[in-house]
């Protein structure tokens, strides 16, 4: 993971950061947001996705939160809520940059390529 800067963040923990930048989510709903937002490439399983919800917990870049409005009543246990922090929606960001000028190097290339052949 991206702590720091010091490396690309998977697409999973890239997604997830992407969900929250639109405000508070309880798990299901991260879940759901990933998978649309995704195109249906990634679709979490549980354990995977809060794994991956508690790295990011314990790298400050997103935070449990109390529901936003009015939560509606869920059967069983409670759901938690996540929001990004100020420095999660700052490595979203630089994520977002990385990730535009990689597309930016390929399609030069690709651009190139077609007129070599």
């Amino acid at each position: 993971m991206a702590v720091g800067g010091s490396a690309a963040l998977s697409r999973l923990e890239f997604h997830v950061l992407l969900a929250l930048a639109g405000g508070p989510l309880h798990g299901y709903a991260v879940a759901e947001a990933v998978a649309a937002e995704s195109g249906g490439a990634l679709v979490p399983r549980a354990g995977s996705l809060y794994r991956v919800v508690a790295r990011l917990v314990s790298s400050r870049l997103v935070a449990e939160t109390a529901p936003p409005g009015e939560a509606p009543a869920h059967p069983g246990l409670a759901r938690r809520y996540y929001a990004l922090t100020a420095a999660g929606r700052r490595l979203l960001a630089e994520e977002a940059g990385r990730l535009k000028r990689s597309a930016a190097v390929a399609e030069e290339r690709l651009t190139l390529s077609r007129g070599r052949s």
